[in-house]
Order: C-alpha cells, then structure tokens, then sequence
C-alpha cells in the first residue's frame, strides 16, 4: 500500500532523515520504534506532506505522493493522529470530529461508528475538549483521524504521556479499527507496546532505518542494540 524509497528529509541545512526505505501492505499492522531524536516523526511529517520529499520517493497505492500538500494526501486516504493529539481547543468533542469529515471519503466511519468505539465521547461531546483527561483526548483524536475514512491511519505516540491502563484501552481498540481493512502504522517508543500490536517493526536510529523484521521473531538483544546503537 505505502513504500518508501531512499526518503532522505531535512529541516533547512540539517538532515534528518538518510535514505529510508519503509513498506507497509494492504491490513497490516506494522511499528516504528526509535530513540527520541531518531527521526520518527520527521518520517511521518514527510510522508504527510508536511515535509517536502521527491515525487517518487512516496508511493501509495502505487502512485507517486512525495511532495504534495497535506490535504491532497488526506483525500487520497492517509491520515494521521499526531504526536499531542492537537485537539482544536476552542471546540466541542463533537465538533473536533467532524472536523476530520472535511475530506467526505465514503466508508464505514461516522459519528455513530467513532461513538460505538469510544463510547465515553458519545457521553462528553458537548464537552470542550481541553476539558477532558489525556486518554480521552487521545480518543477525540483517533476519531477525528477516522472521521476522514482513511485507508492508511498513522498513530504518532498515542501513548505519550498516558497511565499504562489507559495506553492498554486505546489499543484495545485497534482489531475494531481494522476490523474492516484498515492498514496502520503505529510510532511507539515502548517496545514492548510497539511489539504487541503490530506484526512487522522498523527501528529508526539517528534517521536511518537500524533494524527490520517480524515483531513477534525480533529478540530483546536485536531491538536494544538497533534502538541505542550499542
């Protein structure tokens, strides 16, 4: 669905990513681990749009997308849930959603599909958003992602700064999320999280791709020699 071929990535005249080379299939779990610093979210960021990139340095479904502008990718069927949730905070739970419905892609998710899996939001969504706990953000985030029906749904960090019970809710709703095909990328920096839920890994090391394989065949010794370079 999504390759990556050689993406190199800069911020002015500092590099940050060095020839990445990434693919995920059709459903398909796969996770990027990493180090703070390690380029996992310059990765995203490019893959999105935020970042330039080469034309054919992206490719979904086939066709080249390296370079064009964000809300081109969207309506393409790639969105991602960004590292902080990034809520609108002038706005209700209800209206944070149906801001990701910008994009009007048909299929499965609506307000009663994104209620259905976080029924606490159905609950609080007259609420305003910077009202609620970090988990429950973090699902007003996920929703708004979803609200634009994606085929490609990108997770920066979603357990940032969560209680290790509420990290476990979230993902305890990733088979629903795929249930009807989705594809995920999945950026974690617990290895143990970022295992559980995916079935291939991708190790970033100071912006290169340091180790790949099956999440559940990579032992601890491999992923903390690619994770901190040792």
């Amino acid at each position: 669905m999504l390759t990556v071929h050689n993406l190199k990535a800069f911020y002015g005249d500092f590099q940050a990513l060095f020839g990445i080379d990434f693919e995920v299939s059709h459903n398909e779990v796969v996770a990027v681990i990493g180090a703070n610093g390690a380029g996992k979210s310059t990765f995203l960021r490019t893959v999105c749009g935020l970042l330039k990139a080469p034309r054919d340095a992206v490719r979904f479904e086939d066709e080249p997308i390296g370079g064009l502008a964000p809300g081109l990718i969207v309506r393409r069927g790639i969105a991602m849930v960004p590292e902080g949730r990034r809520l609108f905070s002038s706005l209700s739970v209800e209206e944070n959603l149906l801001m990701g419905a910008y994009a009007r892609r048909p299929g499965p998710w609506s307000l009663a599909s994104v209620y259905k899996l976080f029924p606490i939001l159905e609950q609080k969504r007259l609420v305003p958003s910077p009202t609620l706990s970090g988990g429950q953000q973090q699902m007003v985030a996920i929703g708004r992602a979803l609200m634009s029906n994606p085929k490609l749904l990108i997770c920066d960090e979603i357990s940032l700064g969560l209680a290790p019970i509420v990290v476990k809710e979230i993902y305890d709703a990733l088979p629903a999320i795929c249930a009807d095909g989705m594809t995920v990328i999945v950026v974690e920096q617990d290895v143990g999280v970022a295992q559980r839920v995916s079935s291939r890994l991708y190790c970033l090391q100071e912006g290169r791709v340091s180790l790949t394989g099956r999440s559940a065949e990579l032992t601890r010794d491999q992923v903390s020699k690619a994770y901190f370079g040792v």
